[in-house]
This record gives C-alpha cells, structure tokens and sequence, in this order.
C-alpha cells in the first residue's frame, strides 16, 4: 500500500499511520500539548500555500472538475468526465481536479491524451493512496483549506459532475464564495440534470421559498446534459463575454 502524507511517499510498514494531519490540527481532545505544536504547524501550513502558489502560477486559464472518486470506470459519467476533460483542453483549458479516481482519474484521462494540461490537487486522506496515473502536474495537499484555496485561486470555472459529499462539500464552497463577493464570479455548471434536479428543487423549493437564499444565488448555477454548453460558459467567461 502507498500513502501520501502532504508530498512524502510512505509505503509498507510506514504507510500505516492511524491519523491524517488535518485531524490531529482540527482534533481539540486529548493532551494539551498541542499548544507548543500549533506554532510549528503554521510553518507547514504556510509551506503547502507556498507550494501550491509556485507550482500552479503560470498554470495559465484553467477550469475544476468536480466529481465521484467511486464512479467505475464502466460508469457513463466516467466516460462523459473523460470527454469533458478532452473539450475543455480543445477550447484551451487546463484541466484541474482533486488528482483521485473515479471521475478524477477520468477528466485527467480526456486532459493528458488530448496533450492538455492534466493537473491533479490530492490530499491526504486514510483511504486514497496517492494521485491518479493521468495527472501531469500534481501537489499533494495535507490541509483541505489550502488545497481549497488553490482550486478558486486557479480556476476560471467549475464543472461539477454526478458525486458525494466531497463533490458537494467543493460545489458549495465555491458557490459561497461567488454569492458573498469574495471573489469574482464564475460559471459554476453542474453537468446531470437527472441526478442534479432533486438537489436544485430542494433548494427551490424549501430553501429559497423560506428565504433562506435568493433567485440570484441560484442563478449562479447551471443545470445542464449537454458539455458542448457546459465549455461554451467557461469559454464565454474567459474572454470576458456575457454568459
């Protein structure tokens, strides 16, 4: 078995490690002699900002792909990742996703062999053992909030095919970002209408009915099947069209 811990590469009777850092930076139970350690983590913390930064600044126009690392490889939506992965580089794009399998592995699969950029931002998890075979450029993140960053920081657009709470969890946070003006405005595109319908008409429906949300907040999203549509948004946003 191969584990990751940040960019260290552990295997055999290394690779066993019970905990992932962010759980030992996040976990407040325990000894309190996590005080004299917190001001040591700030160093890698900053290291991985700095890391990320220098590897992906002139990674130049760049979309995320956003989706299952449990989609199988006989699954349609693999090969429609793989295929948005090949369009996106067609229209200019690098190709950014979390560097796992599934329809990770898929988008980095259509991004490498139309001679693209395939970039892969993985992370330290106790149940994924490293980046996928088709990423060109990868960074492997100990922190989520740094390997966050780097996904808003780098991309123009995000196309979110059919996943989980990682795929949801990324989804919202830059949906988030975009409605509280933290940063400029981007076409986020969830790519499924028959799996992503009943999250939109909850949001619709109960959400945006209590006034929890705005029309305009979900106006930020959009639902489509067709990824020639889904390119043509990243690509109107890019040179500054209406979109």
């Amino acid at each position: 078995m191969d584990k990751l811990t940040g960019p260290i590469l552990r295997r055999r009777g290394q690779a066993q490690e019970a905990s992932t850092t962010d759980q030992r930076l996040l976990d407040t139970r325990g000894p309190s002699d996590w005080v004299h350690q917190d001001p040591w983590r700030v160093l890698r913390i900053q290291a991985e900002f700095v890391e990320g930064f220098g590897a992906l600044a002139e990674l130049g126009p760049a979309i995320a792909v956003f989706g299952s690392a449990r989609t199988a490889p006989d699954d349609p939506t693999y090969a429609l990742a793989e295929e948005a992965g090949r369009k996106l580089v067609e229209a200019g794009f690098a190709v950014i996703t979390g560097g796992g399998p599934g329809a990770m592995e898929a988008a980095n699969k259509g991004a490498s062999q139309a001679d693209g950029l395939s970039v892969g931002l993985g992370i330290e998890l106790p149940f994924e053992s490293g980046l996928n075979p088709w990423v060109d450029k990868g960074i492997n993140f100990r922190y989520f909030f740094a390997r966050k960053t780097m996904f808003v920081k780098y991309s123009q657009g995000f196309l979110v095919l059919p996943g989980g709470i990682g795929t949801l969890d990324e989804t919202f946070e830059a949906l988030t970002l975009a409605q509280t003006r933290k940063v400029t405005r981007f076409p986020i595109v969830l790519v499924g209408v028959e799996y992503w319908s009943g999250l939109l008409a909850w949001l619709r429906g109960t959400v945006l009915a209590d006034g929890k949300i705005t029309e305009a907040d979900l106006d930020m999203l959009t639902l489509t099947d067709d990824l020639d549509e889904a390119v043509a948004l990243m690509v109107a946003a890019r040179d500054g069209e209406s979109w």
